[in-house]
């Protein structure tokens, strides 16, 4: 089964609680937080603060996504910011073992972000020391692009590989997810799927994540 991960990124932050208990309403157990430094993406976004408030809101599970430089100088402070889960990209980061071990270490769950012309080849070596990984299927660092075709072919050679290495490390994917394609992506073998604006672009974000969940199901 696969699970809905609302990206925050794309809602009203000037409402975030009640945007918040929306997408949980939908059905969502997860919430996806972009963290950028404008240095890695050329985009700035949320912090340590942000994450804090946002666990004092919700019971959710905080999905940290963190598209900076040097990842691993600050992953253990997001999970005690109170994230249950970070990422940090696999181009950013030339400790990736000492960073994820050190998330784990620190009580959640580590996982390895990789970019859409970065082959996966890249994780071999990281695969024994991540909980999942994250396939961007767009280009890092705005909302609201189109999702990149050719990442469901690179999905599934993810997904191969996971299998032969017979370690228990599941797949999220990020980026242009909506009604369209979700059906393709889940049968593709993605576990967690961010959406940003295909549910706060919507209108109703409670009505977009029972949506896709609806849309998604049915290719299971």
């Amino acid at each position: 089964m696969f699970e809905i991960a609302p990206s925050i990124l794309s809602a009203d932050f000037t409402r975030l609680a009640d945007e918040i208990a929306s997408v949980k309403a939908g059905g969502a157990k997860m919430l996806h937080v972009d963290v950028m430094d404008g240095h890695f993406v050329p985009n700035i976004t949320i912090g340590l603060p942000v994450v804090k408030s946002i666990r004092k809101a919700t019971d959710m599970v905080i999905d940290t996504h963190l598209m900076i430089s040097e990842p691993g100088r600050y992953a253990v402070d997001f999970v005690k910011a109170g994230a249950d889960m970070v990422s940090v990209h696999v181009e950013a980061d030339h400790h990736l073992h000492r960073t994820l071990t050190a998330i784990t270490g620190a009580g959640a769950k580590a996982g390895v972000a990789i970019n859409p012309a970065t082959p996966i080849e890249m994780l071999t070596e990281a695969l024994p020391y991540a909980d999942f990984i994250l396939l961007m299927s767009v280009n890092p660092g705005f909302g609201g692009q189109s999702f990149i075709p050719t990442m469901i072919d690179k999905l599934r050679r993810l997904k191969q590989m996971i299998a032969a290495s017979g370690l228990p490390v599941r797949v999220e994917i990020d980026g242009g997810i909506d009604e369209s394609n979700i059906g393709e992506v889940v049968r593709s073998g993605a576990e967690m799927i961010v959406a940003g604006s295909a549910v706060y672009g919507r209108g109703d974000p409670s009505a977009a994540v029972q949506g896709l969940i609806e849309h998604g199901t049915n290719w299971v």
